[in-house]
């Protein structure tokens, strides 16, 4: 396994465990699948060709994963019906951030 490959999935995967069991205690179960079901927005991959480079940056590439679609997570924080899946979206173009410079 390499660094990246531990990084990225470790962002995806063990990070989010650690937020929603430790920001969110007594719901820590909900926040934590819906950190996992935050990576749906990885759907947005399939529409481009190829559908997996592993030297392109996904943001602002893919449409979820573009500037304006991470404004609208932004705003979403504002929401409090909102305010977790955006805080998940937001994580996760951080970790594909990260990702861009690995």
């Amino acid at each position: 396994m390499t660094t990246k490959f531990i990084i990225h999935y470790g962002l995806h995967f063990v990070i989010p465990f650690f937020i929603a069991f430790y920001l969110f205690k007594d719901k820590w179960k909900t926040v934590y699948l819906i950190f996992l079901f935050s990576m749906l927005v990885d759907l947005d991959h399939l529409l481009a060709n190829p559908i997996f480079d592993k030297n392109r940056c996904s943001l602002n590439f893919h449409p979820l994963h573009s500037y304006i679609a991470i404004g609208i997570y932004f705003l979403g924080l504002f929401f409090r019906k909102t305010r977790i899946l955006c805080s998940a979206l937001l994580f996760h173009m951080i970790t594909d951030y990260i990702d861009c410079y690995l």
